[in-house]
């Protein structure tokens, strides 16, 4: 890519046997330099690529995505450089200009055209504005060459995967953003003006079911009897936009149990889905869709149009979300709820025992951290009282704590265990900490025994009053 000469350096710390050992490595580089000067295949990458997606074992959408990839980024600065010419270096600077700018425009000042070919320029024809790959794009980019040299290496075209010492960008951290409950409420209540979308709506929200499998979603994978859903199945478009069908994203199918409110809202839509069958002089299909923009719902939704609608619907209202954010907020919702991660990665279908779960999905909860640090500050003990605040006497802790103090000494808190700390800071409109600090206070004073579980009163003789 550079033109420049590029020398193989290894450094062999001293020892007694170093010259042994560098020799060895000189042996080691020159027979690396003659693989480059002389490949085993005269191949470009291009060649490469095809015999490689012949012979890959991918999904469809997968295949299609790389495909994507290949054409737009990769064959038209590397497609007809020789397979044995590439090397880390080249891969990494490859990396970084697509880090600078996804159109490779080597900072040359040049024009987006609004049409191809030759045409008369007008307003729409502007300069050109850098736009930089995502890191994530990149290393998907990196991945699919990992892939396609390592196959090299195997079929003896190379002698080593360049793409294997090479680095690609760092991971980015996931990010998720779900809506918050006051926007899910909003975007619920807006999406119930059509009674079909907003039970589509809805189900995304409390399943967390992916946009294709809510497409591919047929009356016969509904038992609302049971209460069960079962994800058999995901919508995607090929490659000459028609609606076909495939496994889940795991090949795997997936049982998700239904709450009763649920269950309500798919028994309307089915009674919807006769009721229109009945006009058309039609008989209902276990086969039918579940959504579907036909009458009789003989189609499917397309995915994008459910994107598209969504995207729209969020617009209207303000709120900046996605259709997948809705996964985000399910599984948010219910890991703040207590649902163990397992169960939560079930319900969304995913793998590794919910380290996906955790790592992308669940989004930074402020009402779950308040409760941590209100349980973590309940078993703080009571710190010291700088001289200036012992005056206060109005501190809540003091208050409830000058209250107890007077029913011990007029007997109206009997000896025996005293409410406990979590129920007495309800009681008194406080926080558990602020209950525990007016306990501390009395246990100083010998009028209580702390002790794990709770408090209890001291007989009256003991008071020291």
């Amino acid at each position: 890519m550079s033109g420049k000469r590029h020398h193989l350096t290894e450094v062999i710390p001293a020892s007694r046997t170093a010259a042994k050992e560098a020799e060895k490595v000189r042996t080691r580089l020159l027979a690396q330099v003659d693989e480059r000067r002389n490949p085993r295949a005269r191949a470009i990458l291009d060649q490469l690529l095809d015999r490689w997606l012949e012979v890959a074992d991918i999904e469809p959408t997968t295949r299609m995505g790389y495909e994507n990839k290949l054409n737009k980024h990769v064959r038209p600065v590397l497609g007809k450089l020789p397979v044995g010419r590439l090397d880390p270096e080249t891969l990494e600077s490859f990396y970084a200009s697509l880090r600078r700018c996804r159109d490779w425009c080597g900072g040359k000042a040049l024009v987006t055209h609004r049409v191809t070919g030759e045409h008369t320029c007008t307003a729409r024809c502007r300069p050109h504005v850098c736009k930089p790959l995502s890191a994530s794009s990149v290393r998907q980019i990196h991945w699919i060459l990992s892939g396609a040299l390592s196959r090299a290496v195997r079929w003896r075209w190379i002698a080593v995967n360049p793409a294997g010492q090479a680095e690609p960008p760092a991971a980015p951290h996931p990010d998720p953003q779900p809506p918050n409950p006051t926007d899910a409420a909003r975007i619920i209540t807006e999406s119930w003006r059509d009674p079909d979308w907003g039970a589509l709506v809805w189900l995304a929200m409390t399943t967390g079911a992916r946009r294709g499998e809510l497409c591919a979603l047929r009356w016969h994978h509904l038992d609302l009897a049971a209460g069960v859903l079962t994800l058999r199945h995901s919508a995607y478009l090929d490659a000459n936009g028609e609606l076909q069908e495939k496994d889940t994203k795991t090949h795997q199918q997936r049982r998700v149990a239904l709450d009763p409110e649920t269950v309500d809202v798919l028994t309307e839509l089915h009674a919807r889905y006769v009721d229109r069958l009945t006009q058309l002089d039609a008989t209902a299909d276990p086969a039918d869709y579940v959504f579907s923009p036909e009458p009789d719902n003989s189609r499917g939704y397309r995915p994008d149009t459910i994107t598209q609608r969504y995207g729209r619907l969020t617009k209207r209202l303000g709120i900046d979300s996605h259709i997948h954010a809705l996964r985000h907020y399910s599984a948010t919702e219910l890991i703040n709820a207590g649902v163990d991660v397992r169960t939560v990665a079930g319900r969304l279908g995913h793998g590794g025992g919910g380290t996906t779960t955790l790592r992308v999905y669940a989004a930074w909860l402020s009402e779950s951290d308040q409760r941590a640090a209100g349980t973590l500050a309940a078993r703080m003990p009571p710190r010291p009282v700088a001289p200036t605040q012992r005056s206060s006497a109005n501190s809540p802790y003091r208050l409830i704590a000058d209250e107890l103090r007077e029913q011990i000494r007029t007997s109206r808190l009997k000896p025996g265990p005293a409410p406990h700390r979590r129920r007495a800071g309800p009681a008194h409109g406080v926080s558990v900490g602020t209950a525990h600090r007016a306990v501390a206070l009395l246990a100083a004073d010998g009028l209580v025994n702390v002790a794990r579980g709770g408090a209890a009163a001291r007989p009256s003789r003991a008071h020291p009053m």
